[in-house]
């Protein structure tokens, strides 16, 4: 295997893994906070019980984010040392900041998990909502940095260095209000109907627990209103992409050729070698349209750059079309439950429909890992776009398959154990018996 393959390999699957724990550290903390928000103003023992649950759940994906996140720090610096010697000083400061967030957040899950019967109550709930500022934070700082990646800001370049540093206007790049809005609202998805459809399928075996509908209810809440929201922000994420990277916009959409009323691509199998799209369903002007504004609005296509400067088309493609199918799938469900809500309340807790809903559990991670792969390959060859080239950027040391087999068989095992520590958390939690408490008092004293 060719090291560069190797090493592009071993980041992805390390950032795949990782990203899943990132989504969740930046949501979880929310759903977390409202059940005790919940619980402080009716005084249902419930939701306090989801709150203690989900509060045990936060710190395990805290723990093991941790573990995943450290890996990806040194990966930095070990297989990309061109990347961080380049870029190291430029985009430092969020990383920095980031870190302040994350010790932040340390602490006040530490406060929430601990604090419940030594903190006043409005002070526990506080703590919960630091939990979710702080994870938030965390996460929009790291895709601050990927986003100068896609959009380099804050320097010059001069005779293969960067010179003038302004790591302020680095961080604020071009692309980052956009891709923040999309990564947040994607990880808010993603993490509601994963927790949704977890107390979905535990629902359907055990129909009467009170502690499964009530969690499914809110998990369910966030997720829809975000996956509502989130065609708003591709919307506005594919206009800056047009602007910024027309030729990642070409591979997402497989458009070969510069043209204007560029139709939009439904599916389809890109093949390069005929520059071809085979099987796939064209909508006249949509890429004009969704791009520009405009249906007769010229749209860049992947002839307007040399052949190696191009991505690979079909993966890109792909990708694309794998995230946008879940997105839409999500969104429909939402759309259904929404008129559920309006029309039918009671079919909200129908078993087909709770069903339904748990077949969606991993549909909005799916569509984060289908998104990544976008971000990431559709702006190779660059890893640095226009600046500096992947190849360029990674290591000289041999031998990266050896390391790349240990990568996989960590984060197997991390994966097994965390799976084996939340299916005994869920268990735990529906034999709890129930708190009597009025108002939240003697939750705390």
């Amino acid at each position: 295997m060719d090291d560069l393959v190797a090493a592009r390999l071993q980041m992805g699957v390390s950032l795949g893994f990782h990203i899943v724990f990132a989504c969740i550290g930046m949501t979880m903390p929310w759903l977390m906070a409202f059940a005790e928000w919940r619980f402080l103003r009716t005084g249902e023992a419930v939701y306090r019980e989801l709150a203690v649950a989900w509060a045990r759940g936060v710190a395990v994906f805290f723990a093991v984010g941790a573990v995943s996140g450290t890996v990806l720090s040194f990966e930095l610096g070990l297989l990309w040392p061109g990347f961080m010697r380049h870029a190291g000083a430029i985009i430092g400061l969020p990383f920095s900041w980031e870190g302040t967030a994350f010790f932040i957040e340390a602490i006040a899950i530490g406060l929430f998990l601990y604090g419940r019967d030594k903190l006043p109550p409005r002070a526990h709930f506080v703590s919960g909502l630091v939990v979710g500022v702080s994870g938030l934070a965390s996460g929009i700082l790291v895709v601050s940095a990927n986003a100068w990646m896609n959009s380099p800001a804050g320097f010059r370049w001069v005779d293969g260095r960067a010179v003038d540093v302004d790591p302020v206007a680095a961080m604020f790049n071009d692309a980052w209000a956009s891709q923040a809005l999309h990564m947040t609202l994607a990880a808010f998805v993603s993490t509601a109907f994963a927790v949704a459809g977890v107390h979905a399928y535990r629902l359907l075996r055990l129909p009467d627990s009170v502690f499964h509908r009530k969690g499914f209810r809110i998990a369910l809440a966030f997720g829809a209103v975000t996956a509502l929201l989130q065609p708003l922000s591709g919307d506005v994420s594919a206009k800056d992409v047009a602007a910024r990277q027309p030729v990642k916009l070409a591979a997402m959409e497989a458009l070969y050729v510069t043209q204007r009323g560029a139709p939009l691509l439904l599916g389809g199998i890109p093949d390069d070698d005929a520059q071809v799209v085979r099987f796939g369903l064209e909508v006249p002007g949509g890429l004009s349209l969704l791009a520009h504004g405009d249906l007769d609005a010229e749209v860049l296509g992947l002839d307007s750059v040399p052949p190696d400067e191009r991505p690979p088309t079909a993966v890109v493609h792909g990708a694309f079309q794998v995230m946008v199918g879940c997105g839409m799938a999500l969104a429909g469900v939402s759309l259904l439950a929404g008129w559920l809500r309006w029309r039918r309340r009671e079919a909200l807790s129908a078993r087909w429909f709770v069903r339904l809903v748990a077949w969606t559990t991993p549909l909005g991670f799916l569509a984060v890992e289908a998104g990544w792969t976008v971000t990431e390959v559709g702006r190779q060859p660059w890893i640095v776009y226009g600046v500096l080239r992947t190849r360029d950027a990674v290591t000289p040391m041999p031998g990266l398959v050896v390391p790349l087999v240990g990568m996989f068989a960590t984060y197997a095992l991390l994966t097994a154990v965390t799976a084996g520590v939340l299916r005994r958390l869920v268990l735990q939690a529906e034999a709890a018996p129930a708190p009597a408490t009025e108002r939240g008092e003697g939750a705390h004293g």
